[in-house]
């Protein structure tokens, strides 16, 4: 992809929409004042949350720091400079939803979520209640269902399809059809006496754009649910009453927010953060005044009147008070005036046609991704939709990629490599299970089984049953950039749709075993332990193997208060406390740049706590120790949190569920005791393959601009055993090995995360892509092997294959002699 042609192009069909031409500043002129620090980073997460500008911020801080703001709930200057100021923001929102204030009322709240969950628990429920939402619809959505179900009201999930029916005066009339699906109610419901007489009353629910799909709704659907002219198959229960509709407006108005002034939606809610990103911890419900008197709300705080030891309180006349407790956040509602400038200095049109100009663009390029046999790359959502049920698609893009041979990668997977390029975007289900179940085609059961299998928001289960459980979603904002979109294709396309059909040294597709020389010779070149788990480890001549690998290795550990394993991944930190066992002495001895003394550890468990307890960590269970205050003190100090050191004493069979659900293949070390490590006894390098990873890095290096380091340590990866001799990677291919007189069993590649790209220098640790992002770009496993795809190996894991019941030692120089058959 050429950039500039492939600009030069985009700009001849989108030029019009694209950049805010007709605005004070172009869109290059905004990323470069208001976005500097974004610097080389793709953010493609503005369903998420949208970023907030440098100038916005600087108002807001000239704003705070020039006007003094007082509670509201007094008649000072102060405060009442904070009651206009309000007062103003609150007509702003109305004014940006076309709302008339003789019409609406602007309820602040603490988000969409807050917003939701005050119409659920002041809803007029009753028995003949149904609450109806479309399958399209965020988790806060749903949880309104648990206030209908708990007073005995129906809750029902529908579908929207599309009638078109002959009409003898037009030819053609087009209609709407809801089609419910399974009816949800509860008999337990406490719903107390009901009055025959009173009106029964109805809450249909649905975004104005869907967060999975990015498809916006057709707005018409709200006059079609207050008339009544949507056709409801006769089984469906009693759809009598009055019936009122709230729209989610927390995605869309970022875009295209709902003309309240054509569309007389009952109840409208939005968080201002996804609208210009700051300030967060704000939204609001913008409520219809008819519909919000029939609210019915119990709890009260700010009031005209109460009486503390009599029951007896007078409302104030204004909806907003009552409804809004206590303090509204007024200093963050003070700072949305000027988060609005920003959007009416561009116009909601222009951000709409802009945003649109991106994901059209982006969204067709997708669509023509090949692979070479000619099978496609992409599949999106939401693309083949009915057009008469939505209006337009908005700036979010859902897909999955595949393969050549048509299986999938994971969501997962493109995460990952995507933030090691520097894109920021999101995957999984995105808090809608309606739409991914939906646009997945995933049916109950489907989705049963993945529960079963331990599957649950934000885990790594992207692929089960050869099916994703959820998709990636690129979405653009007001301030990205044609460069965004080019980088993302270029991204996708060197990424996931590989141009060679063969393998070049050290990639991984398909045999690890080819170009291996059998006739090499290797020696072990280093031995280091590793005493706390994520701590740095000492190098050793020699030194005594036990049942659970080297001696003493990841035998202690660091947890919180709260029960937390303690890693670099969350504390970097814990890499600059150095440790040394001491045979002689019997001493785990450890020292910390943040503490003056060294902390010497009794071997002999002298100053451990009498009590032990069992813990499970990776699905084992542990019989582990604590210490004396005076050590988690030390410990405590030393990575800058509460925490306490914990010794592994014996380690007892796993949980039977994870015994059962093992893959041929992927179960790394089950059946061997264990310490606190994650996946095996020992890890192993090969010193050539080390030097062939710093060649490459420097090659890229030296074709780029990045400033970082060009040569990594072995230690880096954290390695019990590096092996010199022989080719590059040809540990990948053996299965057994001997060192001196033990024998070891390769257990396959090593997984690598982001924690190899964190160093420490002069006691301050520091992060990069290197080496993670070059090992992607040939050491991930291409193939569908379940459970692995998309992993990046370097390295491999090892077991000993026999008991220990003797003095056994490996000492470095030892000839280590690898078996690949």
């Amino acid at each position: 992809m050429d950039g500039e042609f492939d600009k030069e192009r985009f700009l001849k069909e989108f030029g019009g929409d694209y950049g805010y031409p007709n605005a004070p500043h172009n869109i290059d002129q905004i990323r470069a004042n208001d976005f500097k620090r974004l610097n080389d980073v793709v953010y493609l997460d503005h369903a998420g949350a949208t970023l907030y500008s440098e100038s916005q911020m600087q108002d807001v801080f000239m704003d705070l720091s020039s006007t003094l703001y007082g509670n509201p709930h007094s008649q000072s200057s102060c405060s009442v400079t904070t009651s206009d100021i309000v007062g103003e923001v609150r007509q702003q929102v109305l004014s940006f939803f076309n709302a008339s204030p003789k019409e609406y009322k602007c309820i602040f709240t603490s988000g969409a979520t807050s917003s939701l969950k005050l119409v659920g628990e002041t809803f007029p429920w009753s028995r003949e209640s149904n609450y109806m939402y479309t399958m399209e619809n965020h988790n806060s959505v749903l949880g309104i269902r648990e206030y209908a179900l708990r007073q005995g009201a129906a809750a029902i999930a529908v579908d929207i399809e599309d009638i078109t029916e002959s009409d003898a005066m037009s030819g053609k009339k087009s209609g709407i059809k809801i089609v419910p699906h399974t009816v949800q109610r509860r008999g337990e419901a406490d719903c107390g006496k009901i009055d025959e007489t009173s009106e029964t009353y109805n809450l249909f629910a649905f975004p104005s754009e869907c967060n999975f799909s990015g498809l916006r709704f057709n707005l018409d659907l709200v006059n079609s649910i207050k008339e009544g002219s949507c056709q409801i198959p006769g089984t469906f229960p009693t759809h009598s009453g009055h019936w009122m509709v709230l729209i989610d407006a927390a995605k869309g108005s970022s875009t295209c927010p709902p003309d309240l002034s054509k569309y007389k939606a009952d109840f409208v809610v939005v968080s201002f953060y996804k609208l210009f990103g700051y300030p967060t911890g704000i939204g609001a419900l913008i409520a219809r005044n008819e519909s919000v008197k029939l609210l019915k709300k119990t709890y009260f705080s700010g009031v005209a009147a109460s009486i503390a030891d009599i029951d007896f309180y007078q409302r104030r006349d204004g909806v907003e008070e009552f409804f809004e407790d206590g303090t509204v956040s007024f200093l963050s509602i003070a700072s949305l005036h000027h988060g609005f400038k920003v959007l009416n200095t561009l116009t909601m049109p222009a951000i709409s046609r802009h945003t649109s100009s991106l994901s059209s663009y982006v969204r067709n390029a997708l669509l023509k991704l090949r692979h070479e046999n000619g099978n496609f790359v992409c599949t999106l959502y939401g693309i083949n939709d009915n057009e008469a049920l939505f209006d337009s698609i908005g700036p979010v893009i859902s897909f999955n990629l595949k393969r050549p041979d048509g299986s999938w990668f994971g969501y997962r997977e493109v995460e990952k490599l995507a933030s090691l390029s520097n894109i920021q975007l999101r995957t999984g289900c995105f808090c809608n299970p309606g739409a991914c179940a939906k646009h997945l085609g995933l049916s109950h059961s489907d989705l049963v089984s993945n529960i079963e299998a331990g599957h649950v928001c934000w885990d790594d289960h992207d692929i089960l049953n050869g099916k994703p459980t959820g998709a990636v979603r690129v979405s653009f904002g007001y301030m990205s950039t044609f460069e965004d979109a080019m980088k993302l294709l270029k991204f996708i396309k060197s990424s996931f749709v590989p141009q060679m059909t063969h393998n070049i040294p050290g990639d991984i597709p398909y045999s690890a075993t080819e170009g291996i020389e059998r006739t090499s010779r290797y020696f072990l070149k280093s031995i280091t332990v590793y005493p706390i788990k994520s701590c740095a480890g000492f190098s050793v001549g020699s030194w005594p193997l036990s049942n659970t690998g080297l001696l003493h290795d990841r035998e202690w550990l660091l947890k919180s208060f709260s029960g937390e394993i303690l890693t670099q991944k969350k504390v970097p930190e814990m890499g600059l406390i150095s440790t040394l066992v001491d045979l002689k002495l019997g001493l785990l001895i450890v020292e910390s740049p943040r503490c003056k003394e060294k902390m010497q550890i009794e071997l002999a468990s002298a100053q451990c706590i009498g009590k032990r307890e069992v813990m499970e960590i990776h699905s084992r269970r542990y019989e582990v120790g604590g210490y004396w205050n005076e050590i988690d003190i030390w410990f405590s100090n030393a990575v800058g949190r509460p925490c306490t050191l914990v010794r592994s004493y014996a380690v007892q069979n796993q949980t039977r569920s994870n015994r059962e659900q093992c893959i041929v293949g992927m179960c790394r070390d089950f059946e061997t005791r264990l310490n606190f490590v994650n996946e095996a006894q020992f890890l192993l390098l090969l010193e050539e393959s080390v030097s062939d990873l710093n060649n490459r890095i420097r090659s890229k290096l030296r074709n780029s601009s990045l400033n970082q380091p060009a040569e990594v340590n072995p230690m880096r990866f954290r390695p019990n055993i590096v092996v010199s001799g022989g080719k590059p990677y040809a540990e990948d291919g053996w299965k057994i090995l001997k060192i001196g007189e033990s024998n070891f069993k390769s257990l396959g590649g090593c997984n690598r995360c982001h924690m190899i790209n964190m160093t420490s220098t002069a006691g301050t640790v520091q992060r990069s892509n290197e080496p993670l992002a070059t090992l992607a770009s040939y050491r991930r496993l291409k193939i569908a092997v379940p459970m692995s795809q998309g992993k990046i190996y370097f390295g491999i894991l090892l077991r000993l294959c026999d008991f220990i019941d003797q003095d056994a030692w490996i000492s470095v120089g030892q000839e280590v002699i690898p078996n690949t058959d």
